[in-house]
């Protein structure tokens, strides 16, 4: 077998998942009730908002639907010995850990990409104007998004070998990566300044602080949004800030969320390839 072999196994297998299915429709469903509703009731109705609006709710709905696809895909087989069988074949280690990373990507990359399809129908149907660029932009930036918790939760479901860790760490960096870090003045990062620099008073800058918050997969995500948003688009909230350092800008963030694509899979793969199966 080889990667390509072991991506096509587990394509099968993660279409039998019904947790997959489950979040993969309700986020299409999503997709369609924001464009419907957004038409609806009003005589010049925007595509850019209800783009908008799909940002700010997909960042807390596509971790879920990455992290739910993949949580268990190594950790899962490790605990029930089924591992086994797959090295017992002409596989590495890293043939493992890449081919499910393509299936699960492939998987994810799908469900964003025919949600957008059917934002565009209706779009087309309903709108005034396709705003293509824009809607391009914004579906690649989201199809980003996913890869990167896809490659979280692979890296974690590697490095661990139960599925009850697996569980723990996914869960523990969607609140701590997502939840804890959307709210500027409400995030973990706000509590370390106020500690640092309220309590403490080391004058730390508040733009290192935003930068620390930008490591976030979430945050990076709609730190890039200027790339493919016109500055005069008020209705979103990440417009470029011409005069933040050149640490904060938005190909520094897009920069962050390409690496979140490979960071946790090297991760992954360095534990997975250091742990004793026996």
């Amino acid at each position: 077998m080889s990667v390509l072999a072991v991506a096509k196994k587990d394509f099968l297998d993660v279409r039998r998942a019904k947790s997959v299915w489950v979040v993969s429709g309700l986020y299409m469903l999503l997709v369609a009730f924001l464009f419907y509703f957004g038409q609806n009731g009003t005589t010049d109705p925007n595509v850019i908002y209800q783009l908008s609006t799909l940002t700010t709710v997909g960042t807390l709905f596509v971790p879920i639907v990455a992290l739910m696809m993949v949580y268990l895909t190594i950790a899962g087989e490790r605990e029930s010995g089924s591992i086994r069988y797959l090295l017992s074949l002409p596989n590495t280690r890293r043939d493992i850990v890449i081919g499910k990373y393509l299936s699960r990507g492939a998987v994810g990359t799908g469900v964003i990409l025919v949600a957008f399809g059917v934002g565009a129908v209706m779009t087309v149907l309903w709108y005034p104007s396709l705003e293509a660029t824009v809607f391009g932009g914004i579906a690649g930036l989201t199809v980003l998004l996913t890869l990167a918790y896809v490659s979280v939760a692979i890296g974690i479901s590697a490095a661990t070998g139960a599925r009850s860790q697996a569980m723990t760490g996914t869960i523990g960096f969607y609140f701590v990566s997502n939840l804890l870090m959307i709210s500027p003045n409400l995030s973990i990062v706000a509590a370390l300044e106020y500690v640092l620099n309220g309590r403490l008073g080391m004058g730390i800058s508040d733009h290192l602080f935003e930068f620390i918050r930008m490591l976030s997969p979430t945050i990076a995500f709609r730190k890039s949004l200027p790339l493919v948003v016109p500055n005069d688009v008020t209705v979103f909230p990440a417009n470029a800030d011409p005069s933040a350092p050149s640490y904060l800008t938005p190909e520094v963030a897009f920069t962050i969320l390409v690496a979140w694509l490979v960071v946790p899979i090297a991760f992954g793969l360095w534990r997975f390839n250091r742990t004793d199966l026996d």
